[in-house]
C-alpha cells in the first residue's frame, strides 16, 4: 500500500537527545513524529506536555501528531493547539464532550482524531467518524512503550474500516502498540494506513534502517 504513513513514537527515543533523535528520523523519511501525552491519571505513566511540544515544533519539519493520553482533554487541548501540534488525537474514554473537542481542534485549523482502547466498543467512534481526520486504534493497552501487539486489533481495525466507509468519512486508521516489521503488514491489510511505532525505530541499533524495513514490510499489503 503506497499510502501508508509511519510515525515514529517518540516515546522510545532517548529523551537526553530527543532533538538528534527527531531529526534522525526525518532525515530517513518520517511522515510524522508521534509525541505521547501521558499524565500518570489516566494511564500510569508520566511523560510530556506543553513545553517539549513546541520544543519540538521549533525543530520538526513534519507534523507533530499529539497523542493525548491524559484525564479531561476538553480542559487542557487548547495547550496543545498553543504549543504547535497539526495533529491532535484524544481519547474517547477520557472526553467529557468528545465532539465538542474534535470541533475545538478543527477550529484552530489542525487535524483531529480520536483513539479507543482495546476494550472499547468501536461504535464509540461513530458519532463523530464525519469529523475527524484519523482514528487511532490502541493495538496495546496505553501507558508504556514495549509492549506485546495484541492479535484481536486486526480484527477491530477491518471492522472499522467498514465502519468508515459506510459512513463516507474520509477519516485514516491509525495503529499505536507493537507494530514492528512483523505486525506492519496485517495491520495495513486490515485498513491501517498510519503506523504509529516506537521501540522497533528508536529501539534499534539502527533506527533509519528500521523504519526503512518498516515501510517496506507495510509495502507488501495487498490492499
Amino acid at each position: 500500500m503506497s499510502n501508508v504513513l509511519i510515525a515514529p513514537s517518540i516515546l522510545s527515543a532517548d529523551f537526553a537527545n530527543l532533538g538528534s533523535a527527531v531529526e534522525a528520523v526525518e532525515r530517513a523519511g518520517a511522515d510524522l513524529i508521534h509525541v505521547d501525552v501521558m499524565d500518570g491519571h489516566y494511564v500510569p505513566n508520566l511523560t510530556i506536555g506543553p513545553p517539549v511540544v513546541k520544543a519540538l515544533k521549533r525543530i520538526a519539519h513534519v507534523p507533530l501528531d499529539v497523542h493525548l493520553m491524559i484525564d479531561n482533554p476538553d480542559d487542557t487541548v487548547s495547550w496543545y493547539l498553543e504549543a504547535g501540534a497539526d495533529v491532535v488525537v484524544v481519547h474517547v474514554e477520557s472526553c467529557r464532550h468528545v465532539h465538542r473537542v474534535v470541533h475545538a481542534i478543527r477550529q484552530a485549523g489542525r487535524a483531529a482524531g480520536v483513539s479507543l482502547n482495546p476494550g472499547t466498543p468501536l461504535s464509540s467512534v461513530e458519532p463523530v467518524l464525519a469529523d475527524v481526520d484519523q482514528v487511532l486504534v490502541m493495538s496495546v493497552n496505553p501507558g508504556f512503550g514495549g509492549q506485546a501487539f495484541i492479535p484481536s486489533a486486526v480484527d477491530r481495525i477491518r471492522e472499522l474500516a467498514s465502519m468508515i466507509a459506510e459512513s463516507g468519512s474520509a477519516a485514516r486508521i491509525a495503529v499505536d502498540g507493537g507494530i514492528d516489521v512483523s505486525t506492519a503488514r496485517p495491520v495495513v491489510d486490515a485498513g491501517a494506513s498510519i503506523l504509529v511505532a516506537g521501540n522497533a525505530i528508536f529501539g534499534s541499533d539502527d533506527p533509519a534502517q528500521a523504519l526503512a524495513d518498516l515501510r517496506a514490510a507495510a509495502m507488501t499489503a495487498v490492499c
